[in-house]
């Protein structure tokens, strides 16, 4: 992978500096760890990062420091990635930062984050201006609104939930074991379904699951 140019922020000592360890080694740049927002956000005009990796409950309330950081970096720096590393599914905090569909977002629970070469992964897509959403975040949010949903059948649910999580149309037939016929049918019938218009770029693939979430 290239240089990313990275900064982390999380209050836990030990998996801050855990998470800048295995991030060095994997060859990403860490120019910056912070204990809280606010020090991450006083530091983003030296740092410049290309992508902040923070937790959702930070310091001093420990409720949404970690999304009010995120959203206040986005506004300073629109390119700037976003990586939410969190043990719960925050699906109100979630929603509010991926409300403006520009991508370069990632929302992963720490618990499930099995190898660095997932978080690595992750990061790469990020950078990249993908989307990146662990299955039980897209579950909830999916979860969050029902009757659009009620019009899909239940392999379109399927196919849904796995491009909320970033994936290309291959590797959803790889993981249903369909063709990729098939779900480019679903995937065009999903759009219909939900009302989102086509604009021909793959990026509106990738977060159709959260455009539909903000209408």
């Amino acid at each position: 992978m290239s240089s990313i140019r990275v900064v982390v922020a999380d209050d836990s000592l030990l998996l801050r500096e855990g998470l800048v360890r295995v991030l060095v080694e994997a060859g990403v740049q860490v120019v910056g760890s912070y204990p809280d927002a606010d020090q991450l956000l006083d530091a983003l005009e030296e740092t410049r990062p290309e992508l902040i990796v923070l937790d959702v409950r930070m310091p001093p309330t420990f409720r949404d420091e970690g999304v009010r950081a995120a959203i206040t970096a986005r506004g300073r720096f629109p390119d700037v990635g976003i990586l939410l590393l969190s043990q719960y599914v925050e699906v109100a905090y979630a929603q509010e930062l991926l409300s403006s569909g520009t991508g370069g977002v990632g929302y992963l629970l720490k618990d499930r984050v099995a190898s660095l070469d997932q978080l690595v992964d992750a990061i790469d897509r990020i950078a990249a201006g993908g989307t990146v959403l662990d299955p039980e975040v897209v579950a909830q949010l999916i979860g969050r609104r029902h009757d659009p949903l009620a019009r899909l059948t239940p392999r379109e649910r399927e196919v849904l939930a796995l491009m909320g999580e970033g994936r290309t149309n291959a590797a959803i037939a790889a993981a249903l074991v369909i063709g990729t016929g098939a779900v480019e049918k679903n995937v065009t019938a999903i759009f219909q379904k939900l009302g989102l218009d086509d604009s021909g770029t793959d990026h509106r693939r990738v977060l159709a699951v959260l455009a539909w979430l903000q209408r």
